[in-house]
């Protein structure tokens, strides 16, 4: 196990997730290029501290112990990968395992840190009104998602059944959505808790976030276009969150850090941290049934994940080991890097062609969609990020 700048997985990288094998127990893992070490045999047959948490089913254990033992753990497994022990160290080919769920989410928080996907949104439901509302630029708006309803890279999507739009002086309609949408983001993970009603300062929040996962928060667009007012996203968003099966440690991105776009009016004191309101440098793509279809940048993103994080906790709301937040999607100025279909095709009017010879508004049944991206790492080298796919499949139940 050698690293190199090809790699697609190297020592740059080092994502945690969860794996298991046919008749064994999860438990988690690092990658390797296409191999999975096995964390909880080789921490256990090298005699580590703290080595009984990671035969859990979950990172949760793991990212309990503190940022001291994630960046322990982090050189342990480097310093492993490139003098492997035949005797204490373990390795399985990824071929062989199956991902599971890396986490049990405590808390899913979707944000709307895009000055321009904001904007677009405005303009395309709200028409007669200013694309971002009055308060965008003095807070990162967000909303309580659900967090059961988050899963792992792989799991198909049901394409979910609500009521839209009326017609004037009609009933609404009621069925399976007919503008199934995805959102390309950047999700957080927060590994450690923190005392209920006592505000996290931005100079701490990176303290507070143990990595990082590329996250589709599909949505059913003409659902959320009917329920959203007066309080904001429900049964369009909460059917289901896919996250990559990998986690990214924060650490990894460090050479990807980057001064975020200049804020005006310059936001209130808990907001400003000088360096620790920075953003990240990370390149992504999004991927319909094989067509490259966006390229969104996520250094484009307004509002930085620590903002967002010492915001979600600034009236006294305590965090938890497990807490997904989102950044919302991430869009930039032109088209091509448009993080939704709603913006892509401009809500259904403008089709994308696909290179298959087929054209899209909205996903049809049998869409595959694919998020991945990579962010820069030190000496030119590239640190991945876990892929997020997943498949949509008609609805099972009957409409009423």
């Amino acid at each position: 196990m050698t690293d190199s700048s090809d790699s697609p997985f190297g020592l740059g990288t080092l994502p945690y997730g969860v794996f298991e094998r046919p008749g064994e127990p999860p438990r988690i893992g690092v990658r390797l290029g296409d191999s999975v070490l096995d964390l909880a045999a080789t921490a256990a047959a090298s005699q580590w501290p703290n080595a009984e948490v990671f035969a859990s089913p979950s990172l949760n254990a793991f990212m309990a112990l503190g940022p001291a033992a994630w960046r322990d753990v982090r050189a342990r497994v480097a310093d492993v990968a490139r003098c492997p022990d035949p005797d204490a160290v373990v390795v399985v080919p990824l071929d062989d395992v199956t991902m599971r769920l890396p986490l049990e989410v405590a808390d899913y928080v979707d944000f709307y840190a895009s000055k321009s996907h904001a904007s677009n949104v405005g303009e395309i439901f709200r028409p007669d009104s200013p694309g971002l509302p009055p308060n965008w630029k003095h807070l990162p708006i967000g909303y309580h998602g659900r967090a059961g309803t988050v899963i792992v890279s792989g799991t198909d999507v049901i394409r979910p059944q609500g009521q839209r739009s009326p017609q004037p002086n009609r009933r609404p309609p009621f069925g399976p959505s007919t503008r199934l949408d995805i959102e390309c983001e950047v999700g957080f993970v927060v590994g450690r808790s923190s005392q209920l009603g006592q505000p996290v300062p931005i100079t701490e929040a990176w303290n507070y976030i143990f990595g990082v996962v590329l996250l589709n928060d599909w949505s059913a667009r003409d659902i959320q276009a009917w329920e959203y007012v007066p309080l904001g996203p429900f049964l369009g968003k909460s059917f289901a969150t896919s996250i990559s099966a990998w986690v990214v440690p924060l650490e990894a991105l460090e050479a990807a850090q980057v001064p975020l776009p200049m804020q005006q009016p310059e936001p209130l004191p808990y907001l400003s941290g000088g360096e620790a309101a920075c953003g990240l440098d990370l390149h992504l793509e999004v991927v319909l049934n094989g067509t490259v279809v966006a390229k969104p940048e996520y250094r484009d993103m307004y509002w930085s994940p620590a903002q967002m994080l010492a915001h979600l906790t600034v009236n006294g709301a305590g965090l938890r080991v497990g807490d997904l937040f989102a950044s919302g999607t991430v869009s930039g100025e032109a088209p091509e890097t448009f993080g939704s279909l709603l913006e892509r095709t401009w809500n259904g009017t403008d089709p994308l062609q696909l290179d298959d010879g087929t054209a899209r508004g909205f996903l049809e049944d049998g869409d595959v969609v694919t998020l991945r991206g990579w962010a820069p790492g030190p000496r030119g080298t590239r640190v991945m990020l876990g892929e997020v796919t997943g498949r949509v499949v008609s609805s099972p139940y009957s409409t009423v």
